[in-house]
């Protein structure tokens, strides 16, 4: 295996379980509160984007890496989405008084 290589799929481990902790914590805790959509929906398309590259130039630090990434993200973006559509309603009084 050249330096080069070697030295990719060490960066490409470093990163990608990067993201492992915050999988790990919204699925311990729930709490996605501090998740920003906007972001985990850019990113996950552009670390899809970076798999279809490193596919057409055959590289494989780049496509395990951002194959790994692409899962992670998209748990992260999943569970989300999946969290704030599931968390119920917050009633206020104001529902409950009578109509007038």
């Amino acid at each position: 295996m050249e330096q080069t290589t070697l030295i990719g799929l060490i960066a490409a481990c470093c990163t990608t379980a990067a993201f492992i902790p915050q999988v790990i914590q919204i699925i311990r805790t729930g709490n996605v509160d501090g998740i920003s959509l906007h972001m985990y929906s850019i990113f996950t398309f552009g670390v899809s984007m970076w798999l279809v590259y490193g596919l057409i130039v055959q590289d494989l630090p780049m496509i395990l890496a951002n194959l790994i990434t692409l899962i992670l993200a998209a748990s992260v973006l999943g569970l989300t989405i999946y969290k704030r559509l599931k968390k119920p309603t917050q009633v206020t009084t104001m529902d409950l008084a009578p109509n007038a």
